[in-house]
């Protein structure tokens, strides 16, 4: 009896110019999925992406331009500054 694990990224939603990551974990017994579960995460215009998977890299460097970085940056300075 083989168990394996495999994650992977299944699910990549662009939400307001933030990249919206769910990963599905699937737990596998000689080859047949016997579980499958999900965690979500977002990458924000100026997060350091380099370890994300290829697509989410690609997304994300299609959405985060630097027009975008620098609107989130300011927005976020606004709100720290009330």
């Amino acid at each position: 009896m083989a168990l394996t694990e495999e994650s992977f990224a299944d699910k990549i939603e662009i939400v307001k110019n933030h990249v919206q990551v769910r990963v599905a974990t699937v737990i596998k017994r000689d080859g047949e999925e016997i579980s499958r579960s999900f965690h979500r995460h977002v990458v924000a215009p100026g997060d350091d992406y380099s370890a994300e998977d290829a697509k989410v890299q690609a997304v994300c460097a299609a959405v985060h331009t630097q027009e975008v970085i620098d609107a989130y940056k300011a927005h976020m300075e606004a709100q720290a500054n009330g």
